[in-house]
């Protein structure tokens, strides 16, 4: 069987990475020309490592990134709204939850795969079907024969979008910058992912390895707003002087050629990510999600997992490709909605509101709390 991924992304490596493990014959085709150590920095939750220990490249991936204990949403003042304390879990996942730059997590990844796997400079355009198998067709003019066809394309799928021409991706109503920074010598708490609700947006701040920090912020605007593109990092601190401390200070620390800004979009849960026995979407072309809840990349490694664990278990690809729709519909499905919802909420800007919120979920019991992180970390591998 002859397998083509689309796009070398996260998904799309992991998934590769998942498949070599098996034996099978995989290559990888990316639209960009070279692959750049670009990107800011990402969350790794429980489940996403035990993915990669599933993968083999667990350790590989902790070595580089700095692992944190729990995920505290505060208000403008500093006060905590939320802990989401993986310790409540016990200690198989007290220390399973990272921080890491996105261009370390693919550099462990890109050297997993076997040599000439992975094709640069392949923009797909578009792929027929040919009796049994598919043909794709790229933007230099290239084609390739392929059995089995697996989008790791993105929110904007090319896949997808020719599979479901309706599924288009949505604004969410916010747009964000990330930076990674050396830490100004500013006192953090080493073991927590912060992020702290205002009315005027919010700001996530994380450590990470080798005295640096991860750092984002959104705020409502109009979708591709040219005021919000040309925001400079004073113009983001000054948004947020209100905050507690050090919110303020870690932004104006960051140099303009740091930032990354770009809007936040999700898409409609789909039904199906599998089509015409062998054609499966996989990742953010599949599910893609607002990250409030830190699960964009945790989703598609443990697609990549499953997708693997099924072809290598059953007797059939058809069958094994119905049993990875079964177990990564529903759940994705339910984490699009919850992501949208908690995003809905973080950005209240009236004052009013925002106390009664954070009042509300302050109430919420920790059992409560717990099933849910119970719920989004033990994943059934």
């Amino acid at each position: 069987m002859r397998i083509a991924i689309v796009g070398a992304g996260i998904g799309g490596l992991c998934t590769a990475v998942a498949l070599q493990n098996l034996g099978l014959d995989v290559s990888i085709y990316e639209a960009a020309p070279v692959i750049k150590p670009v990107g800011a920095g990402i969350g790794l939750a429980a489940n996403a490592i035990l993915g990669l220990k599933r993968l083999g490249i667990e350790q590989a991936v902790v070595s580089k990134g700095h692992q944190v204990t729990s995920l505290r949403m505060l208000d403008t003042k500093g006060k905590i709204i939320s802990n989401q304390d993986t310790e409540l879990l016990g200690p198989d996942f007290a220390n399973a939850n990272l921080v890491i730059h996105r261009s370390e997590l693919h550099e462990v990844l890109l050297s997993r795969l076997l040599p000439n796997s992975l094709h640069l400079n392949k923009k797909l355009l578009s792929f027929r079907r040919k009796k049994e198998n598919l043909i794709l067709y790229f933007s230099d003019g290239s084609s390739s024969v392929t059995n089995l066809l697996i989008a790791a394309d993105g929110i904007r799928s090319v896949v997808r979008q020719q599979l479901i021409p309706d599924s288009k991706p949505r604004y969410a109503g916010y747009t964000c910058w990330r930076a990674v920074i050396e830490n100004p010598n500013i006192p953090l708490n080493k073991m927590a992912s912060v992020e702290t609700w205002t009315a005027a947006g919010r700001v996530g701040m994380s450590p990470l390895s080798h005295n640096r920090i991860y750092w984002y912020c959104c705020i409502n605007a109009k979708e591709n707003d040219s005021c919000m593109r040309e925001m400079k990092p004073k113009d983001l601190a000054d948004s947020f002087l209100n905050a507690h401390t050090p919110i303020a200070e870690i932004i104006r620390s960051t140099a303009p050629e740091q930032l990354i800004w770009s809007d936040v979009f999700d898409i409609k849960p789909l039904q199906h990510f599998v089509y015409e026995d062998n054609i499966v979407l996989l990742g953010d072309a599949a599910h893609a999600t607002t990250p409030n809840m830190g699960q964009g990349a945790c989703q598609a490694i443990e697609d990549a997992v499953v997708l693997a664990q099924c072809l290598a278990t059953q007797s059939d690809r058809p069958t094994a490709l119905k049993h990875y729709e079964k177990r990564r519909v529903k759940r994705t499905k339910r984490i699009i909605w919850q992501s949208r919802l908690l995003g809905w909420m973080a950005h209240w800007e009236s004052p009013f509101w925002c106390r009664f919120r954070n009042g509300v979920l302050r109430s919420v019991p920790k059992i409560v709390t717990k099933k849910q992180i119970a719920w989004l970390f033990k994943v059934d591998f």
